[in-house]
């Protein structure tokens, strides 16, 4: 199959080298992947905080964490030079194979957060005789976040 306008533009975009000082050491890009798992754990528990709490002051702080998390992002696909965000037809055998083996690795890791989740709620539900309703949907749009 042939490569697209579309795919020919993401591959250029994801292999832009004028953010690569960003991403050019490992202590940056550890940095990066921390900021944005705080932004996103910030992100998920304000809008959780939002939609099963009083009031609507997290939405505010969701809001706020959006542009930074959307722009860490970014940076993150192009430190991988797009590695998860192409197309299979972009990619070579090598980057193929990479990308197989992530996705592998982030499937365990759905797995292992889906049997903790499903522990920890129904744990909670034991020990505080509350309705499991109250715990299930919070810990599942952690899980759910955890997997995007």
């Amino acid at each position: 199959m042939t490569a697209t306008r579309h795919d020919r533009w993401m591959y250029a975009v994801m292999n832009d080298r004028r953010a690569a000082a960003a991403h050019a050491t490992a202590t940056r890009r550890r940095l990066l992947v921390g900021a944005h798992f705080a932004l996103t754990v910030t992100g998920v528990g304000a809008w959780i905080a939002t939609a099963f709490g009083p009031g609507r002051g997290p939405a505010v702080v969701v809001a706020v964490v959006m542009l930074p998390w959307v722009v860490l992002t970014g940076m993150l696909n192009g430190s991988t030079r797009g590695l998860l965000e192409l197309r299979g037809r972009m990619l070579d055998e090598r980057q193929l194979v990479e990308r197989d083996r992530v996705r592998a690795l982030a499937h365990r890791i759905t797995l292992w957060s889906l049997v903790a989740a499903a522990l920890g709620t129904g744990a909670y539900g034991a020990l505080t005789d509350a309705s499991l309703r109250a715990a299930v949907t919070p810990v599942l749009v952690g899980v759910l976040a955890a997997h995007g």
